[in-house]
This record gives structure tokens, C-alpha cells and sequence, in this order.
């Protein structure tokens, strides 16, 4: 995988020769399409061009990473969008679709980052541990209610310990409901 640029300001050249391979000039290997989606996603900039006529083709090597990805069951772009989007050519709107569309990603991007960061609060950094900790006690005591004996240990040590799990289980749920109230009532503060 090719590296990020140096220079952040720095794009990167890729050349497509007409055998249809692209050439990193930077690191100078040959890359694959699946090379530059995963610069894509790093967020590393980029220019193709036609080897042979030295034309920016980035816009058509982009849309072809697009038509593999929705070829590959990657599906994310609906039918109705894509028809709608097609019905675009040629209408005398077709100008403001790009940086309409460019707004909207830009916007649903921020949106998706103040999610994150209302979940982080909400749930705290080490959520996700908390939480396979949590489900992993209660597949234990799951385990031990359906198994007893299983451990070796006496019926009056299982009962005491599933009320105890029991306990500990309902407190948890609700400080789980608790927490997505809270996530809720700041995901409806971020869309207003």
C-alpha cells in the first residue's frame, strides 16, 4: 500500500498507462484500484492522469472505484438516488449538483463525527470493554442458570450468586437505558 504524502499539501501522481495499469510515480510501483480506495479512505491526495495525453482522469478512475465497490455488494448508493442522479444530466440544475452534493457529505460527515463524540461521552472511553465485560458476566451467569453444578459449587452458592448476578444485571440494564436517554436527548439537541 502506497504511503500518505509527505507534504500534506503534497497530491500525489498516479499515471494509467493504456494497458490499463496504474503507476505510482511516488513510491514507483504499479498499484490497483483497491490500492487507491484504501488512499481514498487515508485521506491521501491524489491525481490521476492519462500516461499518454497527461489528462486528469480522476474524476473517471474514482467513479470506476465506485462501480467495483456497488458491483462487489458494497451497496450504498440506493436505485431511486442513482436514478434521480442520472435524470441530472443534461437538466439545466445539473451545475448545482456538485457542490450541493459535496455539502451534503460535508455535513454528514460532521454529523457522523458529533455522534461519535456524544457516544464517547455518553458511554465513556472504555465503553466498548465495559460493555463485552457486562455481556460476558451475563453469559456466565446464562451458563451457570442453565448448567447448575457445573462448577462444582452447591445449589444455595448458585442460588445466592444468580440473585447477585440477577441484581447486578438489572442495575446494569438501567444504567444502560439510562446512558442511550442521554445519547438520545443529545443526538435530537444535535439536529436542532
Amino acid at each position: 500500500m502506497p504511503s500518505k504524502s509527505k507534504d500534506p499539501g503534497e497530491t500525489m501522481i498516479i499515471k494509467k498507462y493504456a494497458n490499463r495499469r496504474l503507476y505510482n510515480t511516488r513510491s514507483s510501483s504499479y498499484i490497483t484500484l483497491d490500492d487507491l480506495a484504501g488512499m481514498v479512505r487515508e485521506k491521501v491526495d491524489f491525481q490521476v492522469l492519462d500516461a499518454k495525453t497527461g489528462n486528469d482522469i480522476t474524476h473517471t478512475i474514482l467513479t470506476q472505484i465506485i462501480m467495483e465497490e456497488e458491483a462487489n455488494g458494497e451497496h450504498m448508493l440506493p436505485i431511486s438516488f442513482l436514478r434521480q442522479l442520472i435524470g441530472m444530466y443534461g437538466n439545466s440544475m445539473q451545475a448545482m449538483m456538485p457542490p450541493y452534493l459535496e455539502a451534503a457529505m460535508a455535513n454528514f460527515e460532521t454529523n457522523q463525527a458529533k455522534m461519535k463524540d456524544a457516544f464517547s461521552a455518553s458511554m465513556g472511553p472504555d465503553a466498548f470493554t465495559r460493555l463485552a465485560e457486562k455481556n460476558m458476566a451475563m453469559l456466565q451467569a446464562a451458563a451457570k442458570a442453565l448448567v447448575p453444578g457445573a462448577a462444582g459449587e452447591t445449589a444455595d452458592q448458585d442460588t445466592a450468586e444468580q440473585d447477585d448476578s440477577a441484581a447486578k444485571g438489572k442495575d446494569e440494564l438501567e444504567s444502560l437505558r439510562a446512558q442511550m436517554a442521554e445519547m438520545q436527548r443529545k443526538l435530537n439537541d444535535m439536529g436542532n
